[in-house]
């Protein structure tokens, strides 16, 4: 066993697994609670998935592109006296995103409930009292389920108990799609109206009803790009963790979370050197830290047993490039545009249940240089083309090694026929991210791209716990657990960890300075 250490001066001190959005907002919670706090990550930079790349002068943000509660930033500087909008230059986007379908019509999401009508009114004019009622349907399981169940702690069988009249009322039985179907006839609409549980990892003909909270989300808070990318908010909040006394050691690839007296006492590096802690915060995915980070600890039976048995999210295919001389070339492309493939159900059900890798696909294409011309040199834009896949779970995992190069291509097909036309004269820089680079960057579980998929029986009291009860002292945070995956789920959980941990001790406990010594 590699010598115990202390990080920085005496206090009580906390150890954060992953520099994630989840990790990094609870280190700024704690900081702000008196904790002293060390951030360790195995990657390195802060930011997680929410990091970039930089090849030749571009910029790639790698993850999330958009910021859809830009109060739940707000609140969390706040509490640690600082100014969200004072340190990050946030800049709505007009429109959201643009869904392209396969038979030649768009429909354009925009923040103004009248241009929303129009947009309606343009594809199906008989739906709009649907849409209007869709809207109403939205903002009440937006106040359940985001504003209460998805801001405090969720481990408790009687909290489950409270909200179940709630849920019953609110059909949460009842799916994405199906909901959507309900209001709309026409099927482009509602596809519109339904896709959003894929930004999280979730089937839309599966995931509860209660996500359709997103289409008030961006209605009322509207859809907002971080200038320098999402990045530009992680080293932020690793700037604010650093000016609370704290600190962040990447390259540090935690190994296991240790025990003394029954409790989270620290962790142990990779490389053998132990980091004593009075509590430990796991923002790795939650299949990680109960199979990988407490693998010599017996684990309770329901937990073993739900993670093991758990649906988990799809992975992802993210094609990143960049593009020379174009910035004036596609002007009617966007910041974002969706491209909605001949099938819906039918893509989704070969993705994830079949787990079968289709000919056809649907792409999430972002191009920041159209809000954000420092993400690539002058005259030049950056790009990501981002396809669900299935995960590495299924009984015929995609063998990616052999595979990805002839889905690059068609994805390339695809871009130029329908989006991007003579884009393969134009390519720069590029790189690809298949689920097998999820599972080995991230320590993603079978490489999906947001943890365990949101059903309703994977929600809320039934996601793994912000309180271990594995082990006493470890908690956790980030897309895993309760409330989900996002980036304002992420930072959720840390507020719902803030209502959890206690205040700093005056001093440190006593038992984790024996680890070296056990």
């Amino acid at each position: 066993m590699g010598a115990a250490k202390r990080d920085g001066a005496g206090g009580a001190h906390a150890v954060v697994i992953g520099a994630g959005f989840g990790g990094l907002a609870a280190a700024m919670r704690l900081g702000a609670r008196g904790w002293r706090v060390s951030v360790l990550d195995r990657l390195e930079g802060p930011g997680g998935r929410g990091a970039a790349l930089r090849r030749e002068g571009f910029r790639f943000d790698l993850g999330p592109t958009i910021v859809t509660v830009p109060q739940v930033f707000r609140e969390l500087w706040a509490a640690c006296g600082r100014d969200f909008d004072a340190e990050i230059d946030l800049r709505p986007l007009d429109p959201f995103y643009e869904i392209r379908f396969s038979d030649g019509s768009r429909f354009a999401a925009r923040q103004s409930t009248e241009a929303m009508r129009a947009e309606v009114a343009r594809l199906s004019p008989g739906d709009l009292a649907g849409y209007d009622r869709f809207l109403r349907d939205a903002e009440a399981r937006y106040r359940i389920g985001f504003e209460d169940v998805g801001r405090r702690p969720m481990h408790r069988f009687i909290d489950l108990l409270k909200v179940i009249p709630d849920f019953a009322r609110l059909r949460a039985d009842r799916s994405v799609a199906a909901h959507a179907a309900r209001r709309v006839r026409d099927e482009r609409l509602r596809m519109a109206l339904s896709f959003h549980p894929l930004f999280i990892g979730g089937d839309p003909f599966r995931v509860t009803s209660m996500y359709i909270l997103v289409s008030y989300l961006e209605k009322q808070f509207g859809v907002h790009y971080a200038m320098g990318g999402t990045q530009a908010i992680a080293r932020a909040m690793a700037r604010i963790v650093e000016d609370q006394g704290g600190r962040l050691r990447f390259g540090a690839e935690v190994a296991e979370v240790l025990v003394s007296g029954g409790r989270a006492a620290g962790v142990r590096l990779a490389d053998g050197e132990a980091v004593p802690a009075d509590i430990v915060v796991s923002n790795a995915d939650a299949g990680h830290t109960y199979a990988a980070l407490l693998r010599t600890r017996p684990r309770r039976r329901w937990t073993d047993r739900r993670l093991n048995r758990a649906r988990w999210s799809m992975g992802l295919f993210v094609w990143y490039f960049g593009t020379r001389g174009t910035r004036g070339l596609w002007p009617d492309v966007g910041h974002h545009t969706i491209l909605s493939g001949p099938r819906y159900e039918g893509l989704v059900r070969d993705i994830f249940r079949a787990g079968r890798l289709a000919e056809d696909m649907s792409l999430y294409v972002h191009r920041p240089t159209v809000t954000d011309p420092t993400a690539a040199p002058e005259g030049c834009d950056s790009f990501y083309a981002l396809s669900p896949v299935p995960h590495l779970g299924h009984a015929r995992p995609v063998d990616w090694q052999a595979t990805a190069a002839a889905y690059r291509a068609r994805v390339l097909q695809v871009l130029e026929e329908r989006l991007l036309p003579g884009l393969s004269r134009h390519l720069g820089p590029e790189e690809i991210f298949t689920p097998e680079t999820f599972r080995a960057r991230y320590l993603s579980p079978l490489g999906s791209g947001f943890s365990i998929e949101p059903r309703i029986l994977q929600s809320a009291w039934f996601r793994p716990h912000n309180l271990s009860e594995e082990l006493p002292g470890l908690y956790l945070v980030g897309a895993g657990t309760h409330p989900g995956a996002g980036l304002p789920g992420v930072v959720a959980s840390a507020e719902v960890l803030d209502k959890l941990v206690p205040d700093a001790p005056r001093a440190a406990a006593a038992a984790p300075l024996r680890l070296a010594a056990e």
